[in-house]
C-alpha cells in the first residue's frame, strides 16, 4: 500500500514537472513568434558614421509605430522596412530580417564619399563612388577632394556625375586612389567639360588640366615639371602651368 502511495506521488511529480516544462516550452515559442526589438548593424566608412542607429530607431518609430514588443512577426512588413530606410540620402542598402528570439536584424551600408562638391551661396554636396551626388551631413564632415566651378554646380543641379560629365569619375578616381595625387591635389575647379583647374597643396601654380582625357599622359607631364621644371626654375618662378595640349608642357 506505502509502496503504491510512493509510486503516485512520483508520478505526480513527474506530471507537475513536464507540465510545467511545457508552460515554459509554449510561452518561450510565444516569445519567439512576436516582435521583441530591432538590433542595428550600420558598416562604417572609414571609421565615419553618417548614418547612426539612434536616427535609425526614431525613423522606424515615426514611420512603424505598431513595431512594439508582442507585434506578432508576420505583421513585421520587412520589404517596407528597407523601402523607407532606403529614402535615407546617406544609407546605400539595407537588408531586413528577422532572428528566431524575435529580433528584426538591419543591416545598413552607407554610401561613400569620394569627392564634394562646394557652393558659396548654397548647400554642398557629396559625390558618391558611384557618382551620385548626395547632400552633406549635419554631423560629420569627409575629408575628400573638393570640386568648385560652373561644371560643378550643373552636376550638383543634376544629382549625378555620370549623367553631366561621366568622364570627371576617371579623374576623381585616378587622384583619390592615389597617395601621391591625393595628397598634392586637395581642389579641382571645373569651368567647363574642357576646362579643368588643378589647385595644389604644396606650390602655388595653377594646372590648367583642359578635358578630363589621357589623363595618365597628363600626370606623368605634371611629374615632368616638378622633376625636371622645377628644380632649375624654382618653385616660385611660375603662376600657371598647362598639360591641356598633346606632348607639350606650357609654363607661365
Amino acid at each position: 500500500m506505502k509502496k503504491i502511495r510512493i509510486k503516485k506521488t512520483l508520478v505526480f511529480l513527474v506530471l507537475c514537472i513536464v507540465l510545467i516544462g511545457f508552460i515554459g516550452f509554449v510561452e518561450k515559442q510565444t516569445l519567439y513568434k512576436t516582435y521583441q526589438g530591432a538590433e542595428i548593424d550600420i558598416n562604417g566608412v572609414s571609421g565615419v558614421y553618417f548614418v547612426e542607429e539612434k536616427e535609425v530607431q526614431e525613423i522606424l518609430k515615426a514611420a512603424f509605430p505598431e513595431l512594439k514588443a508582442g507585434l506578432m512577426l508576420e505583421e513585421v512588413r520587412l520589404k517596407e522596412v528597407e523601402q523607407r530606410l532606403n529614402g535615407h540620402p546617406f544609407i546605400k542598402s539595407v537588408e531586413a530580417s528577422l532572428g528566431q528570439k524575435g529580433i528584426l536584424h538591419i543591416k545598413i551600408e552607407q554610401h561613400q564619399p569620394i569627392a564634394r562638391i562646394a557652393r558659396s551661396y548654397a548647400a554642398d554636396g557629396y559625390i558618391t563612388v558611384e557618382g551620385k551626388v548626395i547632400p552633406t551631413s549635419p554631423s560629420y564632415t569627409s575629408r575628400v577632394l573638393i570640386l568648385q566651378g560652373k561644371e560643378a554646380e550643373l552636376i550638383m543641379e543634376k544629382g549625378d556625375v555620370n549623367e553631366q560629365m561621366p568622364e570627371l569619375m576617371d579623374l576623381i578616381n585616378f587622384i583619390v586612389n592615389d597617395d601621391f595625387w591625393s595628397a598634392q591635389i586637395p581642389e579641382l575647379e571645373i569651368n567647363s567639360k574642357t576646362d579643368i583647374q588643378m589647385m595644389q597643396q604644396v606650390g602655388k601654380q595653377v594646372i590648367d588640366f583642359g578635358g578630363a582625357q589621357d589623363i595618365a599622359e597628363k600626370f606623368k607631364k605634371i611629374e615632368v615639371f616638378y622633376k625636371e621644371i622645377l628644380p632649375r626654375k624654382g618653385w616660385n618662378a611660375y603662376e600657371r602651368v598647362s598639360v591641356k595640349f598633346k606632348d607639350q608642357i606650357v609654363c607661365e
